[in-house]
């Protein structure tokens, strides 16, 4: 639970949803109950209320066969996607972390420019794949400053399923003195100047083993681009559902002292737990066969899988974000993205829809009644609502997995997860992590899903 505690991003974690659109998403006119079905009219209207979040996501056959192709083509089908035909050329990469140097043969796609409707100060990219054994892929993001000037292109991640070609990395030390990479977030340096990212593009190389055939399909690649102003409360939202979704529970504190070398289990463990209890939420799990790796007599094995399967060589920890959306992606049939919503408004609009998520917070002992503990960077998955309007979470910072199942006050829980800024134990001014959620939900959603996802700005 100590993401936002490693200096290495949450330096510019200051991020939320402005207090416009929380308040108009509380529909002040409507009835408790009827908020979660007005949102979804309002989507299906095309009036959804204004953002200060801007999604874009390549996903269809008509996009993979837009933007600038080099050695790759769209392949349709009932989830269309993007491979490699004719390599563009081939590459020599050093891994830094294992010092391995390798050739391979490599073939890109550029998106077209996307103009933000949010001017940001940040943006997270995510993608969902498949990388068979002998491939990886890279994200990179370039982008137009709202004075005209350009970015470079900057590396969002390294990525393969597995671990046996290259070690899934962030890149450190990416800068132009007017942006920086944060591990898995593009920041403004200095938001107050005004200086914003008005449109970007995002480069997509798919890479195999020379001569092997194999390649790489992407079936998801997008980004989000925010600008949330600085405030240490927010504005509460209006109770507007009842509902609990039945989710697995898991404890990342059963795990303490299990593989150091995916950052020794704990409470650093709980991006990745709480990953796999929504995986499983949605019927998937690793086989047998997946979790032989894992010493025999270990308590729920598949947390240490997806700690693996999520472990950042650079960040040294679990908690990448767009590493734990693709790894959710990796099950069959689930698609898995990065955004900030905007009041619990917006996530009851989702568990009315059967949709949880995973939200990520931080916060003092004191701050949050019943939790037990402070910390400067936490993830836990939201599963419902009491008839009184307070969150329902699974909680992984929980002794064992009985434990796991929280109610937490509303207006506590809305303010620790939506804010930008707070004080720490010391009485300093530290980051909040402004609303940003994991979703995990099918490739083919239903109706009533696709919706919801509408509603909150997702497609």
């Amino acid at each position: 639970m100590t993401r936002a505690s490693e200096p290495s991003r949450r330096t510019i974690l200051a991020a939320a949803v402005a207090a416009a659109v929380a308040a108009a998403a509380t529909g002040a006119a409507a009835t408790p109950a009827a908020a979660a079905e007005a949102r979804s009219q309002e989507a299906r209207r095309g009036h959804a209320p204004a953002r200060a979040v801007d999604n874009r996501a390549w996903t269809s056959y008509a996009d993979w066969r837009s933007g600038t192709a080099k050695g790759t083509r769209a392949v349709s089908g009932t989830r269309p996607g993007l491979v490699i035909a004719s390599p563009a050329g081939t590459v020599a990469y050093t891994d830094p972390h294992t010092g391995r140097t390798a050739t391979w043969e490599y073939a890109t796609w550029t998106s077209p420019v996307h103009r933000l409707a949010v001017p940001a100060t940040e943006a997270i990219a995510s993608w969902n794949a498949r990388t068979p054994a002998g491939t990886w892929l890279q994200v990179e993001l370039t982008g137009t400053y709202s004075d005209g000037t350009a970015t470079p292109w900057y590396v969002m991640g390294r990525w393969a399923a597995g671990d046996q070609d290259i070690r899934r990395t962030s890149v450190d030390g990416q800068k132009d003195g007017r942006s920086s990479i944060w591990t898995d977030t593009f920041a403004i340096d200095d938001a107050a100047s005004g200086l914003r990212l008005v449109s970007y593009r995002l480069r997509l190389t798919l890479y195999r083993a020379p001569g092997s055939g194999a390649t790489p399909t992407v079936w998801r690649l997008g980004a989000m681009g925010s600008d949330i102003p600085d405030r240490f409360t927010v504005p509460a939202s209006t109770p507007g559902l009842a509902r609990e979704l039945t989710v697995p529970r898991y404890s990342q504190e059963i795990h303490a002292g299990q593989y150091p070398e995916y950052d020794n289990g704990g409470e650093a463990w709980c991006s990745p737990t709480s990953s796999q209890m929504i995986i499983e939420y949605w019927g998937r799990r690793p086989t047998s066969e997946q979790l032989a790796w894992i010493e025999p007599g270990l308590a729920d094995p598949q947390v240490c899988h997806a700690a693996r399967y999520t472990y950042d060589y650079q960040y040294d920890g679990c908690g990448n974000w767009p590493f734990n959306a693709a790894y959710a992606a990796t099950y069959k049939d689930l698609q898995g993205v990065v955004t900030r919503l905007g009041s619990l408004a917006d996530l009851e609009t989702l568990i009315a829809a059967g949709i949880p998520a995973i939200t990520s917070q931080s916060f003092l002992k004191s701050e949050l009644t019943g939790a037990g503990y402070g910390t400067s960077g936490h993830l836990m998955t939201v599963i419902g609502f009491t008839a009184d309007g307070d969150v329902i979470a699974n909680d992984p910072a929980s002794p064992d997995d009985a434990a796991v199942r929280r109610v937490y006050r509303r207006s506590e829980w809305e303010t620790i997860w939506l804010r930008t800024k707070r004080y720490n134990a010391s009485g300093n001014v530290v980051s909040g992590t402004g609303g940003v959620c994991y979703l995990y939900f099918p490739a083919q959603p239903t109706a009533r899903q696709r919706q919801a996802l509408a509603a909150v700005g997702v497609r």
